[in-house]
């Protein structure tokens, strides 16, 4: 089967931005502290919404990690909570360090001049639905697998969509190698995702 050096190599990915951060902590310390952008910025704006962004895809991967035991969607589980929550744990540091708050009235993604119907706890595009993860939680085995896979799908289009428009609109180079990452490992794992989805006989959601 493909997905494991596909997957290896997503992991790898996960793993180097750690690294990246850790090997320019200096640089990323100097940065925050020399141009702290202003509560309303794309810069604080992202940081924000992509930590809410990828709480859910942490909490989803938590919830099918208990209800399979297939080894190659328990892997990805674990690979996207390990990988989101270190990105997420620096968006809140970088918030921390500009002295701005983790949480503003503004609407989700109104920094990149984004509208969206929020409904239901789906905050921003891509996110699931409070309804779909109580479905979630009520599937297990090969049914659990699919859903989370869909679910995952549309949750990176979605994070991929807003990563890429901080990308486009960034003033921060170390917070703009982030989203990079992001925009770079969440396209592969769309791709990882698709193949697993075939393998099980089903499709993305439309």
């Amino acid at each position: 089967m493909w997905w494991p050096a596909a997957l290896a190599a997503l992991v790898a990915l996960g793993l180097g931005v750690p690294a990246l951060v850790a090997g320019g902590s200096p640089a990323s310390s100097t940065v925050a502290a020399a141009a702290a952008p202003a509560t309303d910025s794309p810069e604080a704006g992202f940081a924000r919404d992509m930590a809410t962004h990828h709480q859910q895809a942490i909490d989803m991967s938590f919830i099918v990690r208990d209800r399979t035991q297939d080894a190659a969607v328990r892997t990805l589980a674990f690979d996207i909570i390990n990988t989101q929550a270190n990105q997420r744990g620096m968006l809140m540091g970088w918030l921390d360090q500009w002295g701005l708050t983790q949480s503003t009235p503004a609407k989700p993604m109104a920094w990149m001049g984004h509208t969206y119907d929020a409904h239901d706890g789906s905050l921003m595009p891509g996110m699931a639905t409070n309804a779909d993860l109580e479905k979630l939680r009520t599937l297990s085995g090969r049914d659990a697998e699919v859903y989370y896979l869909q679910l995952m799908i549309n949750h990176h289009r979605g994070g991929v969509e807003m990563a890429q428009g901080y990308v486009d609109a960034a003033k921060n180079d170390v917070e703009k190698r982030l989203a990079q990452t992001m925009v770079n490992g969440q396209r592969a794992e769309i791709d990882l995702i698709t193949g697993m989805l075939a393998e099980r006989g089903a499709q993305p959601l439309s």
